[in-house]
């Protein structure tokens, strides 16, 4: 039971409703004998913009030769793809209309708390009768979600996403999109997960103008500096530091001289106490700029300079 008043949900939903499309991609597949055939799939999405920018999920359009935009008025046209980001799920399509379109309202998810309620909405299948609804809570923010990108850090919620709701909005009771709905636990029972708008928002101008995301880069992997990697590398049980895990070939660490098994203690001066840290500072960075890193190899200490480039696409 959702200790709410009942009026208070439907309001929320009838402001965004309108706002919220089906999307269905077809992608073109080989079979075993390299025959070509089209499969369809389907995702939800949110009109952002009355002129007809659309934020849904990157995996609901990757790939995709078409796009049908269903709106819950039974308005269908033909979407294009404007800007996608791997890293984050997200992606940006737009349709020419012939008249303005309702935009949804986003809000702010970084006023959001755990336990407050909200709801998912989706148009999954295109069909007659407005999007689907399910509410529920908050059921933890900043959760870390290791994705084939990289670590995503989502929103948890037991309000239940759907196959084919990926894309869709998840909002609160005032009717603002706080999130998208972005994935779900195949094997854990009502766990749904959505990606903060406020992420959203600091990419959807580069993702509308460059169709992609530009992103500071070193190229390394690293992990947190244990007692027992303290002890192997003989360094003092207090030991902090992001120990290398990985060095991309022809990267900028890699032409610095970095080495998997180095320990980056320091990073333009600053004490590095977990691999955070350095992922941090370089996501402050332009590509061009340089950085200082203080490295612990095998005992020896010494410091190097690192140019941050921009992630290869």
């Amino acid at each position: 039971m959702i200790p709410v008043d009942e009026n208070t949900l439907v309001n929320a939903v009838d402001k965004v409703s309108g706002s919220v499309v089906n999307i269905a991609s077809v992608r073109m597949m080989h079979d075993q004998l390299f025959r070509v055939f089209p499969v369809e799939g389907v995702g939800s999405g949110v009109v952002i913009d009355q002129q007809g920018y659309i934020l849904t999920n990157n995996h609901v359009i990757d790939d995709a030769e078409r796009l049908k935009v269903t709106f819950a008025d039974g308005k269908v046209l033909r979407g294009k793809v404007v800007g996608t980001d791997e890293v984050t799920d997200l992606a940006v399509i737009k349709v020419e209309s012939e008249g303005p379109l309702q935009a949804a309202t986003l809000g702010d998810s970084a006023a959001l708390k755990a336990g407050q309620i909200v709801i998912a909405i989706g148009n999954p299948f295109g069909l007659t009768g407005g999007p689907t609804v399910t509410a529920g809570i908050v059921s933890s923010l900043k959760r870390s979600i290791q994705a084939r990108t990289g670590v995503l850090e989502l929103i948890q919620t037991d309000a239940a996403i759907n196959p084919g709701n990926s894309g869709g909005p998840l909002v609160n009771t005032k009717g603002e999109v706080i999130a998208i709905n972005t994935a779900n636990m195949p094997y854990a029972q009502g766990i749904g997960f959505a990606v903060p708008i406020n992420t959203a928002k600091t990419i959807l101008k580069e993702l509308v103008e460059k169709g992609r995301v530009s992103r500071p880069w070193i190229g390394i992997a690293s992990v947190k500096v244990t007692p027992q990697l303290a002890r192997h590398f003989g360094l003092p049980p207090s030991s902090g530091g992001a120990l290398v895990a990985g060095v991309e070939p022809y990267s900028p660490a890699d032409d610095a001289g970095l080495r998997r098994g180095d320990i980056i203690e320091q990073i333009d001066g600053s004490t590095v106490d977990d691999p955070s840290q350095v992922a941090s500072h370089v996501k402050g960075k332009k590509p061009g700029s340089r950085i200082a890193v203080t490295v612990n190899r095998y005992g020896r200490q010494f410091q190097v300079g690192v140019e941050v480039d921009e992630r290869p696409s």
